[in-house]
């Protein structure tokens, strides 16, 4: 007997000026069998929207797959940054009215998730630890996972009900947030101006690089700027620091959060979104979330770095830039990276400047105009980096 359970329901992220709600869709799917719960939204950024087919690949797969668990997918979550066009592009990365960015505004306060691991039920802890039962740890963590997830979800309630109001980046930040905090396995996809596949991985979990079919993999710390995976996956880590300093022992709640970068923004690929969607099928199955199924991460090269060493080239001038290397290309120090024309300069030995790789280096994306201002980032690179 068939128990695929496909549902869909809207929900409200915004209001326009004429007092509509502005819905996007959220489709669950399961087998009504247990498991992880896996989170995956797209189109944060209005440009950024091969996200969307991979997820369009995503569901007609999952409807012949059996999953363990439940599978959310929230595609174009920003109806309003996909919206703001001027002329030709989509000028949705900054909320118009206020500026902010629609990827730094949820919620995260490391305070309260200290407040919370010192008022757990110390005695009952202890006395668990010390009986070593499996049956009884395991039972122990989901309780402690199920109380904290309750908390930080009315923590965000509470600041979407702040009275003097909030920007709305942030509102819609925190209404997904709600949604996403409810799950084991959280995925953010965005794309970059012109860009290459990357993943952001969380330093903790740097042993699930492999389990991605994406070549390069940028390893990030425990530290909040405001995006969702360090949303999702910040309070879980500083919460298994605070438990492991009080009890010496290693509390793995199985919560994980990642941004996959699909590519250039304003592009859409149907054959690079299935290949997309097969990669993170593979994930998915690798996690468990798909049972019996055919999909395995690629066999690939994968190549890492440490955020400190993924650097921005800025450039020093302005002009018209020819963008010598691709994204993901491999540049030897040295290596002309782009070509910049100074019209004021076309009739003599200044017309053209080199900008020149300063080290051995990886470009991961670049500006996406040939017209750029003096301090333009031009190219984001990985250095010092590593093969997997």
């Amino acid at each position: 007997m068939n128990s695929k359970r496909l549902e869909k329901t809207y929900i409200a992220v915004a209001q326009n000026a004429s007092g509509r709600n502005l819905n996007v869709p959220i489709y669950r799917i399961s087998d009504g069998l247990p498991g992880p719960k896996v989170y995956i939204q797209s189109s944060i950024h209005g440009a950024e929207v091969q996200g969307n087919v991979v997820i369009y690949h995503l569901l007609n797969a999952l409807k012949h797959t059996h999953i363990a668990g439940e599978i959310v997918l929230v595609p174009n979550c920003n109806p309003v940054g996909t919206n703001i066009k001027a002329g030709e592009y989509t000028l949705g990365r900054f909320d118009p009215v206020n500026g902010t960015n629609w990827n730094r505004g949820y919620f995260y306060d490391e305070a309260k998730v200290d407040a919370f691991a010192a008022d757990l039920p110390d005695e009952k802890i202890t006395r668990a630890l010390a009986a070593a039962n499996k049956i009884e740890l395991t039972s122990l963590k989901d309780e402690i996972k199920t109380q904290f997830r309750q908390q930080w979800k009315k923590a965000i309630e509470n600041k979407l009900d702040e009275p003097w109001g909030l920007g709305l980046a942030q509102q819609l930040n925190l209404t997904l947030q709600k949604l996403a905090f409810d799950a084991d396995l959280v995925l953010d996809l965005h794309n970059g101006p012109v860009s290459t596949r990357h993943i952001y991985i969380p330093e903790y979990a740097k042993t699930t690089a492999t389990e991605f079919s994406i070549p390069h993999c940028i390893f990030i710390p425990k530290v909040f700027a405001g995006a969702l995976d360090e949303a999702c996956f910040c309070p879980w880590w500083t919460l298994q620091d605070a438990l492991k300093r009080r009890y010496q022992h290693h509390f793995d709640f199985g919560v994980q959060a990642f941004t996959l970068e699909m590519g250039s923004q304003e592009v859409i690929d149907f054959n690079e979104g299935a290949k997309d969607a097969e990669g993170i099928l593979g994930f998915l199955a690798k996690r468990g979330v798909l049972l019996n199924s055919q999909y395995k991460p690629a066999k690939m090269k994968r190549v890492g770095v440490n955020l400190t060493d993924y650097k921005t080239l800025f450039t020093d001038f302005g002009g018209m830039v020819e963008y010598c290397k691709k994204p993901g290309d491999l540049v030897k120090k040295g290596e002309v990276l782009a070509k910049v024309l100074n019209i004021d300069d076309l009739d003599n030995d200044n017309a053209i400047h080199h900008i020149n790789a300063p080290c051995d280096l990886i470009p991961m994306l670049h500006f996406p105009s040939a017209s750029v201002l003096s301090g333009t980032q031009l190219y984001k690179c990985f250095t010092n980096y590593f093969e997997l």
